[in-house]
């Protein structure tokens, strides 16, 4: 049985100090880290709780706070059309440099973490999934990164602005990247995946791609959207893309 470790640290970047939630194994030892964002609401139960689950594997996590700027410390938004629409507005209010520098924040943490090996991943969903893209994009010491549904990605629309560039900078990526899509989510339709396929083949990088008959957010384990035994498979994934490229 593995005991966990939660605690919070506070990190200083560019646009002020950013609280994140850490998930490890007890004890003494030292484990690869990965960085996991959250979507839109931050970090609830359910985002919670894949953290929890992916420290159990042997894992170091560090879920920052996406919206350190704009929410007091702590904020977690609910499943309700009032929170949904506060939190795309945060998403697209936020600049890209504020994403980029946070990233950076906590790779640097987690490279000299004591209780990390220094092998660093990301992960994420929707909001999250883009983040983890864009991490790997920017920051070279991510290995592997687990992208779960990335929305905005195809649309090239993250950030204040103008056109972010996630896609555009995708050679730039050192490590390999999953990515994992439901056919029925009406963020991210064929066109949009096919678009996205088209530019990382086109790229050169190291990918994995994966299509499953469900729903936006199927990883998510509350509401009607759920679907327990493709996120089951979809989690699989990127623990093995995270065991062969951060262990």
């Amino acid at each position: 049985m593995v005991i966990l470790d939660n605690d919070t640290v506070t990190l200083d970047t560019p646009t002020g100090p950013m609280r994140t939630h850490l998930f490890r194994p007890a004890g003494e030892g030292r484990f690869p880290g990965v960085l996991l964002y959250s979507e839109i609401f931050q970090l609830t139960g359910p985002i919670r709780r894949t953290c929890a689950w992916l420290a159990g594997q042997g894992y170091v996590v560090a879920a920052p706070e996406v919206y350190h700027e704009l929410e007091p410390a702590g904020t977690v938004l609910t499943y309700t059309p009032e929170d949904s629409a506060r939190g795309n507005a945060h998403k697209t209010a936020k600049s890209m440099a504020a994403y980029d520098g946070d990233a950076a924040a906590v790779v640097d943490f987690l490279s000299t973490f004591s209780a990390c090996t220094g092998q660093v991943g990301a992960m994420g969903m929707c909001l999250g999934g883009h983040l983890a893209f864009r991490a790997a994009v920017t920051q070279p010491r991510i290995r592997a990164a687990a992208c779960f549904y990335p929305t905005d990605l195809h649309k090239r629309s993250l950030g204040s602005g103008g056109p972010d560039d996630s896609l555009e900078r995708a050679k730039q990526i050192q490590g390999e990247v999953l990515m994992v899509f439901g056919r029925q989510d009406p963020h991210i339709p064929r066109e949009g995946r096919e678009a996205i396929h088209g530019v990382l083949d086109d790229a050169g990088i190291p990918f994995t791609w994966h299509e499953f008959n469900a729903a936006h957010a199927f990883l998510r384990d509350e509401g009607n959207r759920y679907n327990p035994q493709l996120a089951r498979l979809a989690l699989e994934l990127a623990l093995d893309l995270f065991h062969r490229r951060l262990a």
